[in-house]
């Protein structure tokens, strides 16, 4: 089998921690991480990718609207998961759309939500999909802490490095908060997971976090977009979450 291309590892670092989970996609944890790592890749991470029902579609209709072609084209992989150039250029009306015209018709009932309205939220990125299109934003309540729980770990977070050692990383982090809408909170400190996709750590690093663990190293560049397109995303579902808070 030949080595996984540039896009096809970033996939594999990001989509590792839901699934090895048993949230996302096929039975491929083991696969995507040794892949990701840059050891002889034992799956066909195509055809495991094809598998996720969340990100695939996505990065299908991210890699036609851009003219890209290849969902699992590096700057494709990185316009969904933490935003780019490439993400600039997508309309976002179109993009949703042509998602929701893929997605829709397998949803089942705790997705009914999935229809033109949440066209004002639609934003080619993973956030759209954890913020608008994950049913959790519309279980919130001050009195319930695991929906808050569930979108700030399948969020892409960002963080700094404090600490590292071994497959522990100590990150300072600002973490969603939840008050009649959702926000990002004052910089705390928690201890994720390292599954080595980052290279040796050190203080200062800036990487990328989803589900507790260390998915990636990012330029200052990258985690200033991430961040953008992250406040973006609030700033186009809040209104939603808060009238279904009864603000």
């Amino acid at each position: 089998m030949q080595d996984w291309t540039a896009g096809e590892r970033l996939f594999a670092q990001y989509a590792h921690a839901p699934n090895a989970l048993g949230y996302c996609g096929p039975e491929a944890a083991d696969g995507l991480l040794r892949g990701a790592r840059g050891e002889s890749p034992p799956v066909d991470v195509r055809a495991v990718a094809r598998g996720f029902s969340g990100a695939w579609p996505y990065q299908d209709v991210i890699a036609q609207l851009s003219g890209l072609g290849d969902p699992l084209d590096a700057e494709v992989v990185r316009a969904y998961w933490t935003g780019n150039q490439v993400t600039e250029l997508v309309e976002p009306a179109e993009f949703g759309a042509a998602l929701l015209a893929r997605i829709k018709p397998q949803a089942g009932r705790y997705w009914a939500h999935l229809d033109d309205e949440l066209l004002k939220e639609a934003l080619p990125t993973h956030a759209f999909h954890v913020l608008a299109v994950y049913p959790w934003s519309r279980m919130l309540s001050p009195d319930r802490p695991e929906p808050l729980e569930v979108l700030e770990s399948c969020r892409i977070g960002w963080g700094t490095v404090l600490e590292a050692s071994g497959e522990t990383v100590t990150v300072e982090h600002s973490a969603l908060t939840y008050d009649r809408e959702l926000g990002l909170g004052p910089p705390l400190t928690r201890t994720v997971t390292d599954d080595g996709f980052a290279g040796e750590l050190a203080p200062g690093d800036l990487i990328a976090l989803h589900w507790g663990r260390v998915c990636d190293r990012l330029t200052v560049r990258e985690a200033e977009l991430l961040e953008y397109w992250t406040q973006r995303q609030l700033e186009l579902s809040n209104p939603r979450i808060r009238a279904g808070s009864g603000a």
